[in-house]
This record gives C-alpha cells, sequence and structure tokens, in this order.
C-alpha cells in the first residue's frame, strides 16, 4: 500500500544559527520589539477587553491555548500593576547600548544581582559593568517591591 501524500510543506531549515548566546544570534529577530511576560500579559488583557468592550466576543470562546497562556502569564508575570510595567520599560528604554531582546529578559527574569543577570543573559557580559547593571536591577526590584505588592 503506498504512503498517502505528506499534508505539510517541508520544513526550511534555518540560514542562520539562532543563539541568545555570548553574542545574540537572533536571526530574522535580530532587531524585533520584544516584550516582558508583564507586558505581555497586560497586552492580551487590553485585546480581550476591548473585544469584550464592542462585542466582538460574541460566540467566540476562548481557546485551550489562550487559557493557558493566560494562566502561565499570571503566574510568571513579576508586576501586575500597568504603573510598575510601565515604570520597568522606561528604566530599560534608558539603556540604549542594550538589545530589545536583553532589555526584555531582564524585565522578565528580575536577576537579584549582576552575576546572575549575566549568566542568564550571556550577551550582557561586555555591555555594561557590574556596577552599573546592579543599579539597573535594584531599581527594578525596587518597583517591585513598592508598588506591585
Amino acid at each position: 500500500m503506498p504512503l498517502p501524500a505528506p499534508t505539510a510543506r517541508a520544513k526550511e531549515s534555518a540560514h542562520i544559527d539562532e543563539e541568545a548566546g555570548s553574542t545574540l544570534r537572533l536571526g530574522e529577530f535580530q532587531n524585533v520589539p520584544s516584550l516582558t511576560l508583564s507586558e505581555t500579559r497586560e497586552l492580551i488583557k487590553a485585546v480581550l477587553q476591548h473585544r469584550v468592550d464592542n462585542n466582538q466576543y460574541q460566540g467566540v470562546g476562548e481557546t485551550e491555548v489562550l487559557t493557558k497562556t493566560k494562566e502561565y502569564l499570571d503566574v510568571f508575570s513579576r508586576f501586575k500593576q500597568r504603573e510598575s510595567i510601565q515604570a520597568v520599560e522606561r528604566i530599560l528604554s534608558q539603556q540604549t547600548q542594550l538589545a530589545a531582546f536583553e532589555k526584555s529578559q531582564l524585565g522578565t527574569l528580575c536577576c537579584d544581582s549582576a552575576e546572575e543577570a549575566k549568566t542568564l543573559i550571556p550577551s550582557l557580559q561586555n555591555k555594561l559593568s557590574d556596577d552599573d547593571l546592579q543599579r539597573l536591577l535594584d531599581d527594578i526590584t525596587k518597583l517591585r517591591t513598592f508598588i506591585d505588592t
């Protein structure tokens, strides 16, 4: 018995190695803006509220993927209040030497020390001194402590 024809086309192989190592190689996403998990949570909430407000939710239920995504973001978003999310974004936007990916990782991971941040985000190694990175992390931590409690 012959095999049926494939139902999907073959996946194209990546032409560039993508890696978030000591050198960022993000391929087609190299210069694309990215969001923290907290910003993503806020964005999804706003889109869903907009649909409700404009009666665009009629007969359209949430998919399992959307439900699980919302649950994940509720658990892992470090900042829950819009004011703190915006404050973190303002702090990170001042770091012009960092790539968008690095900024979103810093805002998502909320590392305690410069050493931890450089271990988890290796591309930070030569971009910020440990003292400057620690001050940045401390500023982010203060927002988390005082605004989101």
